[in-house]
């Protein structure tokens, strides 16, 4: 197996000042990489050549470059990036909301982008829905490598390196099956000499790995949790997400109680709407059960059909209908818009499509 070159953005301010000396020259690469998104060690111009040909010899500037790109309608933007190995992985640029105008056509408020993040190259969840878990799991995405994916998308949309973004972790691969290398990236992106990225803006989505949220909530890293739930039942869920059979639902509610949750927020259950599956009244019904005590938050999820799937997506009107039922008992729900749907925009589209373009 090829052995990976570390990137300088695998290092923490504090990492790269014990590998470079005198330590001011660390903040000096810590402001190129994170406020010039330098690429190569040439972009650099303070640097004194001896030591960046040092540095070159050991380590990447950036590891990731992009392969491929598809631009949809609303503003969302699905990369395909490959890494020195070769390998692939994806993220996505989601415009949240556009700019606004004064009457004299100034900008009052900047357009909001959120970044849709990997953690590993394919996945070992096997969710019977994902397409991400048709190519299985390859390997873990080190922390320079998930940093990378923020960079490379700022660079390219030219968005500032003090223009807020939120990062979410649910592109491919489940972020916490990747924990260390997580929590790494987690503490880069929220570096003040780097791109200042709070806890707050950043959200960890995972399918229920109960031990490992406990693990999370225990790191005490700022961050927001979301939950892919998917189903009210176990039953159902195992279907849906094999891994339930080791981390069933209640395991799941129990840990997120015990997770740390900024007391003015609350906590975001992903539920993936399915046709003649979970989309019923009954199953909001068990859902408000469920999330009775907890301080939540449900984003419904209309299922995005791909080539093969046997799933469909749900109507509007049942859709609407389990929104309503739910809101009307108490629960704070919201539909989410399908982001990119005239793109590959679902997790791991865009890389089946390429491999099919390039082996057809």
């Amino acid at each position: 197996m090829t052995q990976l070159k570390p990137s300088l953005m695998d290092y923490t301010l504090k990492e790269l000042q014990a590998i470079v000396k005198p330590s001011f020259r660390a903040k000096q690469i810590y402001g190129w990489l994170y406020h010039q998104y330098a690429s190569s060690y040439d972009d650099m111009k303070n640097i004194p050549k001896t030591l960046k040909e040092e540095l070159a010899q050991t380590h990447l500037v950036n590891p990731l470059k992009i392969v491929n790109k598809e631009l949809s309608s609303d503003g969302t933007i699905k990369y395909l990036l490959e890494l020195q190995d070769g390998k692939t992985m994806e993220a996505v640029w989601l415009k949240m909301k556009d700019e606004q105008y004064g009457d004299d056509g100034e900008v009052v408020q900047e357009a909001k982008y959120t970044i849709c993040v990997s953690t590993q190259v394919g996945c070992k969840v096997g969710c019977s829905f994902c397409l991400t878990a048709k190519g299985g799991f390859t390997r873990d995405l080190s922390a320079g490598e998930i940093v990378a994916q923020v960079v490379t998308l700022k660079r390219d949309n030219n968005h500032k390196h003090n223009r807020k973004i939120n990062i979410v972790y649910m592109g491919m691969g489940e972020p916490l099956d990747n924990l260390t290398n997580l929590a790494k990236a987690i503490e880069i992106f929220q570096e003040n000499d780097g791109l200042s990225i709070s806890g707050k803006r950043q959200t960890v989505s995972t399918s229920g790995l109960s031990t490992k949220i406990d693990k999370l909530g225990e790191m005490d890293l700022g961050v927001h949790i979301a939950i892919s739930l998917h189903a009210v039942d176990d039953e159902l869920r195992s279907e849906l997400i094999p891994m339930n059979k080791a981390h069933n639902i209640n395991s799941i509610i129990e840990a997120v109680k015990r997770f740390p949750i900024d007391t003015r927020k609350r906590v975001m259950f992903e539920y993936l709407v399915i046709k003649d599956k979970n989309d019923d009244i009954t199953s909001a019904k068990k859902l408000v059960k469920l999330l009775s005590g907890i301080k939540a938050k449900v984003n419904l999820i209309y299922f995005n059909p791909y080539p093969g799937t046997d799933y469909e997506r749900p109507s509007y009107d049942d859709m609407f209908a389990f929104q309503e039922y739910l809101v009307k008992h108490g629960l704070l729900c919201t539909i989410r818009d399908s982001k990119g749907i005239d793109i590959s925009a679902a997790c791991g589209q865009l890389k089946e499509k390429t491999q099919g373009e390039q082996n057809g």
